[in-house]
């Protein structure tokens, strides 16, 4: 059995007030995950030309409020 099997067992046992707290963490951890992710690819520059093209979108008038 591998890990993700293993880790599905034992989310499957969790009673509910468990899988809610897991639930819980598992958003946060994965909302971290995300946000270290985007900031390095920020700093790499790998995200330089998408801003690039939504600054020259906004400078065109092609924006609207949200």
């Amino acid at each position: 059995m591998g890990k993700i099997e293993h880790i599905e067992q034992q989310i499957e046992s969790l009673s509910a007030e468990e899988l809610a707290a897991f639930r819980r963490w598992y958003a946060a951890f994965d909302a971290d995950a995300w946000d270290r992710r985007i900031a390095e690819d920020a700093a790499a520059g790998k995200l330089d030309s998408v801003i690039a093209e939504a600054r020259a979108d906004y400078n065109a008038g092609k924006a609207r409020e949200l």
